[in-house]
Order: C-alpha cells, then sequence, then structure tokens
C-alpha cells in the first residue's frame, strides 16, 4: 500500500509534529514544524491540503521552479502527485489529510452532483483567500482538539471546492440519486439492503453497486454509513439517551453504534456530546 504524505514526515529526521486530531476513516489534521530537510512525497496516497501558518520563504519545491513559500499560501498536493521539497530556514504549517473516496462523497453531498465533477488542481504556493480561512480553523481544532470545529471547517473547506465539466460517461442520473437519496434518509432507522435500493432504479443490484460508486466515489454502504454517522452528530447535540440514539440511525445496539462511530469520527458518543456541551 502506498504511503501517504503524512507518513513521509513522520519518517523525517527533521520534520516536527506539534499537534494533530485525527477525524476518523483515515482523515486528520496535522501541525508541523520543519526545517534543513529534504523529503520527496512518492505518489502519495490520499489527498492533502497545506497552509503555511509563519515562515516559508526558506522552502521550495524543487521540481517546480524556483518560487518559496511564505505564510498565507496554500498547497494542494492530490493523491498520487509526486513531488520534492527543500527547506532551509523554520516554518510551520498545516496539513489536512483526507482519503479520495472521502473526500468525492463529501463533495458529491455537499454540491449535490456528481463527484467527478469536483476540480482538484495541484498547487503550490497559492494566493487562495477562500481555502485559507478554513485551514487555519483546522490548525486551531487541532491546537484545541476540537472535533466540532474540525468538522465545521472541512465542511467550509469542502463547500469552496470548485466544479469542473466534464463529460460523465456511467454512473447514475441526478434524478436517481436524488430518489436514493431521499429513500435512504427515509429509512436510516432500519436495515437497508441493496436490492432494496436497486428496485428503485431498475437497475439489478450488481449494478446499481457499480454506478452509485462512480457517482459518488463512496460505495454504497460506505455512504449509508455516513449518513446514519450524520444524523447522529446532529442528534448528539441534544439529551436523546445514546441507545436511541443508535435505534434512530440504525445500528444493531449500541455497542454497534458506539463502534462504528468511533471508527468514523475517532471518538466515542459520549466524548463528542461533551465537546456540544462545552462549546
Amino acid at each position: 500500500m502506498a504511503a501517504t504524505i503524512r507518513d513521509f514526515l513522520e519518517g523525517s529526521p527533521a520534520a516536527r509534529k506539534t499537534a494533530s486530531l485525527p477525524m476518523g476513516a483515515a482523515s486528520g489534521v496535522a501541525i508541523w514544524e520543519n526545517r534543513d530537510d529534504r523529503i520527496s512525497y512518492v505518489a502519495p496516497r490520499g489527498h492533502v491540503f497545506s497552509c503555511y501558518l509563519t515562515g516559508g520563504t526558506g522552502t521550495r519545491r524543487v521540481d517546480a521552479g524556483p518560487e518559496t513559500g511564505r505564510p498565507g499560501t496554500v498547497c494542494i498536493m492530490p493523491e498520487g502527485q509526486t513531488s520534492e521539497w527543500e527547506i532551509t530556514t523554520p516554518f510551520r504549517f498545516v496539513h489536512l489529510y483526507v482519503p479520495d473516496d472521502q473526500l468525492r462523497a463529501a463533495f458529491a453531498l455537499t454540491h449535490d452532483c456528481d463527484a467527478r465533477r469536483m476540480a482538484l488542481p495541484e498547487l503550490t504556493f497559492a494566493e487562495v483567500p477562500e481555502l485559507v480561512l478554513p485551514l487555519v480553523a483546522l490548525a486551531e481544532a487541532a491546537r484545541r482538539h476540537d472535533l466540532l470545529m474540525a468538522d465545521t471547517a472541512v465542511s467550509d473547506l469542502v463547500e469552496r471546492l470548485g466544479t469542473r465539466a466534464v463529460t460523465l460517461k456511467g454512473g447514475l442520473p441526478a434524478h436517481l440519486m436524488r430518489r436514493i437519496d431521499e429513500w435512504i434518509e427515509a429509512h436510516l432507522d432500519q436495515p437497508i439492503r441493496l436490492a432494496d435500493i436497486a428496485s428503485l432504479t431498475d437497475l439489478s443490484p450488481f449494478h446499481l453497486h457499480r454506478m452509485f460508486r462512480v457517482s459518488r466515489g463512496l460505495p454504497l454502504h460506505g455512504w449509508v454509513t455516513n449518513r446514519r454517522i450524520a444524523r447522529a452528530r446532529t442528534l448528539l447535540a441534544g439529551t436523546t439517551p445514546l441507545i436511541e440514539i443508535a435505534q434512530a440511525c440504525g445500528f444493531s445496539s449500541q455497542s454497534h453504534f458506539t463502534r462504528v462511530f468511533k471508527d468514523r469520527t475517532s471518538t466515542t458518543p459520549d466524548a463528542y456530546r461533551g465537546l456540544w456541551r462545552r462549546g
């Protein structure tokens, strides 16, 4: 399995992580400091959004010319894009790590469109104010270890990603996706079977599974789990008992709910509710 940019940094003798916040499903935020280093990211797994917090004028991307970084500049390193960096003076930066399937699914949900329309250009030392704000908020969330702040910042960032014109082949048409979404939301408190959803589309379960993943970037079971967790997060802002939330979100038991919630958010339902109360 390919290494992530986080893995490459953790293997550097010069880079130092000063704060981090796991967000579940292999997503997370980290603040790094580095100096006097040369590091290569070779075909990394997952997408990375970066913002320079302090310094950076001694940092350049070796394979992209003489330009150097500076505070407030943004880098986007899409999955699989190799890059090489040279650092000569101290600087601090924040990284947001997101797996490809999770980012595409979030984009499809936020923009109500096919995941293949997501525009994710490779950027180096770019002036992108609309992305700086959520990335700086993510840095603060990592310092505070505040998942609610991080969730909001990631939502803001995804909302600000652009769309691209693309000729779509395969996948599901928009009217079927809306029908499926509405049905899923109405049945989150129940077991959901692939055959049930396939019956809404006149497709076989096999073809629905393939076409859904093409359009949403995530398998149907992963999408449904994300929607269950999203409903749970909303309910955890109130006083509904955890066992009732588990039932309302279609989990077989409170322990099942806790296990899946922690896998997707890196915290327990009870601890997440505590964040609401502190806020």
